[in-house]
C-alpha cells in the first residue's frame, strides 16, 4: 500500500480510504463500461446513475424529507454567499447575519455588495471570536428575509452546539465544516450549504438543501446560471456539473453509511474531540485553548503555545512523525487540529502522545 500519512488539514481534507480505494479500482473501467467515470456523459446512464445515487444517499444520511430541495452545485460556499442572497432577498429587503468568525463575515460582505441590508443580528468579534452567542443576544429582526449563521468556524475553532431559534424567519446556515458530522433536524432549517471538502467529500462540490417555497418564492429577474430554479428543474444537471467530485462523494457517503450514518459518526467525532480538549485542559499551562468550553468545535480544535518559535517547531516535528496540516490558519495563528469524519480516533492518539514529549522537551 502507498505511504499514507496522519492528515490534520482542514480542508481539502482526509477522506475514507475505502472510497479512495473504491476510486482507484474503477478509474480506469468504471463498471464494466471501458472508460473512467470522468470521460461519461452527464446524460448518460452510468453517470445518472452515480449522481441520483449521491442525492439519494444525502438525503438518508442527512436525514431531508419532502420539503426539500437537494442541489449538487460548482462554486463552493463562496459562490452561495453571493446566491442565496441573489434569490431570496427581494429589493428594499433586510436580512440578518450573525458574525461569528472569517466565514460569517465574508457571507454578509457579499450580501452588501448586492445592495442588501445585511445587518448584524449578533458578533462576538469583538471578543475574538472565541465562542458563539447565546440566544439571548440574538437582535432578531421579525421581518428579515432570512438569519444566516456559519455552523462551525475553522479558523476559530468554534460552532454552534444549538441551533438559534428564529421564530417565523427563515434560518439559514453554511455547515461547510461540520455538514453530517451529527445528527440535524433539518426542519430547522429553511436553507443550509456545504463545500464538500471537509467531511463528506472532496473539492469541486457543493451540496444546497434548501426549502421548496424558498425556490418557489425566489427572484426570476436573475441569469438562469445564479437561479436556483435552473438546478432544482434539471435534478442539479442544467449544465455540466462537477461529475468526478460528485462521483468521489458518493463514495464517500457510501464509507459514512458504513460507520453508523450521522449517529455514528456524531459518536466518533466526539470521542476524538474529548480526548484532545482533555489534554489540552490537563496541560493549560503549555497547550492554551482560548475557545471557551460551551463553544468548543468538535472539527477544528485550537490552541496557543508560549511562543510563536515553538509553534513553528511543534508543526515542523510533528510532519516528521507523519503528522500534517497542524499549522493554524494565517489570520490567527497557533496550532489547528481539524478532526472531521474520516480523521481516525488512532491518529489523535498519536498526536496526544507526540503532544505529551514535545512538552516533555520543550515545556
Amino acid at each position: 500500500m502507498s505511504h499514507r500519512v496522519m492528515n490534520f488539514f482542514p480542508g481539502p481534507a482526509t477522506l475514507p480510504l475505502a472510497a479512495l480505494e473504491r476510486a482507484r479500482e474503477e478509474l480506469l473501467d468504471f463498471d464494466g463500461t471501458g472508460m473512467s467515470i470522468m470521460e461519461h456523459s452527464h446524460r448518460g446512464a452510468a453517470y445518472e446513475g452515480v449522481h441520483r445515487e449521491a442525492l439519494s444517499l444525502l438525503r438518508e444520511l442527512i436525514g431531508i424529507g419532502d420539503d426539500h430541495h437537494v442541489l449538487l452545485l460548482q462554486g463552493g460556499a463562496r459562490q452561495q454567499f453571493a446566491m442565496l442572497p441573489y434569490n431570496l432577498l427581494p429589493d428594499g429587503a433586510t436580512a440578518d447575519y450573525v458574525l461569528t468568525g472569517n466565514w460569517s463575515l465574508q457571507a454578509r460582505s457579499e450580501a452588501e455588495k448586492l445592495g442588501a441590508n445585511a445587518r448584524v443580528a449578533a458578533s462576538t468579534e469583538a471578543e475574538g471570536f472565541v465562542r458563539v452567542p447565546t440566544q439571548d443576544e440574538l437582535d432578531l429582526d421579525p421581518s428579515a428575509a432570512y438569519l444566516h449563521i456559519t455552523s462551525n468556524n475553522t479558523l476559530y475553532g468554534t460552532q454552534w452546539a444549538t441551533y438559534p431559534d428564529t421564530g417565523d424567519v427563515p434560518l439559514l446556515a453554511d455547515m461547510t465544516s461540520d455538514l453530517l458530522s451529527r445528527p440535524l433536524d433539518v426542519s430547522r432549517f429553511a436553507a443550509f450549504y456545504a463545500g464538500a471538502q471537509k467531511n463528506v467529500g472532496p473539492s469541486g462540490v457543493t451540496v444546497v438543501v434548501i426549502r421548496k417555497d424558498l425556490v418557489e418564492k425566489a427572484r426570476t429577474d436573475r441569469p438562469a446560471v445564479w437561479r436556483y430554479q435552473s438546478f432544482v428543474d434539471k435534478d442539479s444537471l442544467w449544465n455540466t456539473p462537477p461529475t468526478f467530485a460528485i462521483y468521489m462523494l458518493r463514495n464517500t457517503l457510501a464509507a459514512l453509511k458504513e460507520w453508523g450514518g450521522a449517529e455514528g459518526l456524531e459518536k466518533r467525532n466526539r470521542e476524538k474531540a474529548e480526548l484532545l480538549y482533555g489534554f489540552l485542559d490537563e496541560h493549560g499551562e503549555f497547550f492554551r485553548s482560548p475557545v471557551e468550553k460551551a463553544s468548543r468545535s468538535t472539527m477544528n480544535a485550537v490552541f496557543r503555545l508560549p511562543s510563536e518559535d515553538l509553534e513553528k517547531r511543534f508543526v515542523a516535528e510533528a510532519a516528521e512523525k507523519d503528522m500534517v496540516g497542524l499549522k493554524g490558519h494565517r489570520k490567527v495563528g497557533g496550532i489547528r487540529v481539524s478532526m472531521y469524519n474520516a480523521v481516525e480516533r488512532a491518529w489523535i492518539e498519536r498526536l496526544l502522545e507526540f503532544m505529551s514529549d514535545f512538552k516533555g522537551k520543550h515545556g
